[in-house]
């Protein structure tokens, strides 16, 4: 029996000095994501907060922080974003160390608590077009609208989110006519727009209540890292060149192979990239393949260079312009004149460096070893004894009579049968005695029997 309750006092001791150990590895340290968001709202920024707020939820992290500097964007990506924000399930906090315009005010506003930095500011949320001018009231109106909805959904005035886009909106001395609602820090602090004045993330996270935690900066994986690459309109024009030129090699060499490879994976380089950034549309890249094969007809099915070879190189051009800008279904819009500039001359470099290489490259790539190898390098000509001929039976000598009339092509009847024919110049009329003086290829050439 006394054995029994030593027994049972030295269990209750172990219990009471374990407590404490328990304890600690029961209490979870708090997580906290931080993104930088710092470069225009655009498909990039879009696809950046998807994938970090991918990664808060994969990682269940307790809080995200993004730290913001824009001077806005995009509205259709500030959209999307807004929305990701708004139904994240977990607080979703902005540090703005220096400015939140336009479409960054609106994902600011979206967001549970606004931090701002000393001398930072949000508003001046009116949308504009590629050129600077305030766009139509249609567009106006829809800003209006989520600016306010967002104020409203997170506890915040709506008529100051409204009076961050419209200029005509005035009351409680908070605003002028004439001019867009943009706040200081203290100014925001004020009116509710935000929750205090920091210098860091260490002061936003006290201020919750949140002393112990592991900071995550949100980094691209190798994969986006290498997506993100292949964006820089230096690799762009490098990966037109390619393209361009492989397509153009293996026209000039069909069955070589390598050429045609080689421009498949520069395309497939190319259009990816832009397509997981949400810039590339299935319809540009069907466009660029129509292109392609409208060239290839031009080439190889319809004589000569017409309809059909310019509209192709305006359907190719067009699509390798047309991926790299944010259009929306050829709305141009809110697409940046800079961002049109650059895709324009990317394309066109791309495209002018091909046709050096098809000069310059062409003659070197058909005397090197690798082509020797793929492709035949002894010519059968005349002189050796080599002819081509598609008729059954030697023509050569055979009289009969112009069929149709020949100027210097056309039909001529010989034992019954009817054959394609050409003279060496002359018009022969209808009806008239002709002799073959030639059967090679697929037509005879003849002369009129004087």
């Amino acid at each position: 029996m006394n054995l029994l309750k030593l027994m049972n006092k030295k269990s209750v001791l172990i219990l009471l000095m374990a407590l404490p150990f328990l304890g600690l590895a029961q209490q979870k340290q708090t997580k906290v994501l931080r993104v930088l968001l710092a470069a225009e709202i655009d498909p990039r920024t879009n696809r950046l907060m998807e994938l970090a707020l991918n990664q808060a939820t994969e990682d269940s992290v307790d809080y995200v922080v993004i730290e913001m500097d824009t001077y806005g964007g995009a509205l259709t990506d500030a959209d999307e974003i807004r929305t990701r924000v708004l139904d994240f399930e977990r607080p979703v906090y902005v540090y703005i160390n220096k400015d939140a315009a336009s479409a960054g005010a609106l994902i600011s506003i979206a967001c549970d608590s606004i931090y701002m930095a000393k001398a930072a500011s949000i508003g001046a949320a009116t949308v504009v077009t590629s050129d600077g001018a305030a766009a139509p009231d249609k567009y106006q109106s829809y800003m209006r609208s989520i600016m306010r909805s967002t104020a409203e959904a997170n506890g915040r005035d709506p008529r100051i989110a409204e009076a961050m886009v419209d200029e005509t909106l005035e009351f409680d001395s908070i605003t002028q006519a004439g001019k867009v609602l943009t706040f200081s820090t203290s100014e925001a602090i004020k009116n509710g727009y935000c929750e205090a004045q920091v210098s860091s993330i260490d002061e936003i996270m006290e201020r919750s209540g949140v002393t112990d935690y592991e900071l995550i900066d949100f980094k691209l994986d190798a994969t986006d890292k290498i997506i993100a690459l292949f964006l820089n309109p230096f690799i762009s024009g490098i990966l037109i060149l390619i393209i361009i030129g492989g397509i153009y090699f293996e026209l000039q060499t069909p069955g070589v192979g390598f050429p045609i490879v080689a421009a498949i994976i520069a395309a497939t380089l190319y259009f990816v990239p832009y397509y997981l950034n949400g810039l590339a549309e299935n319809w540009e890249i069907i466009m660029f393949f129509i292109g392609v094969l409208l060239i290839a007809a031009e080439i190889f099915v319809i004589p000569g260079f017409g309809v059909a070879g310019v509209a192709g190189i305006i359907f190719t051009l067009g699509a390798l312009i047309l991926v790299m800008v944010n259009n929306d279904n050829l709305d141009f819009s809110f697409v940046e004149l800079d961002s049109l500039l650059i895709a324009s001359v990317t394309a066109i470099i791309g495209i002018m460096g091909s046709i050096v290489l098809m000069f310059f490259g062409g003659a070197r790539l058909s005397q090197s070893k690798v082509f020797n190898r793929v492709a035949l390098g002894t010519s059968m000509d005349r002189s050796a004894g080599y002819t081509s001929s598609f008729m059954k039976e030697p023509m050569v000598g055979k009289t009969g009579e112009a069929h149709t009339i020949l100027r210097p092509s056309g039909k001529v009847l010989i034992d019954g049968d009817v054959f394609d024919a050409f003279t060496r110049g002359n018009y022969i009329d209808k009806g008239a005695r002709i002799v073959v003086i030639s059967d090679e290829g697929t037509s005879l050439k003849v002369k009129e029997v004087e």
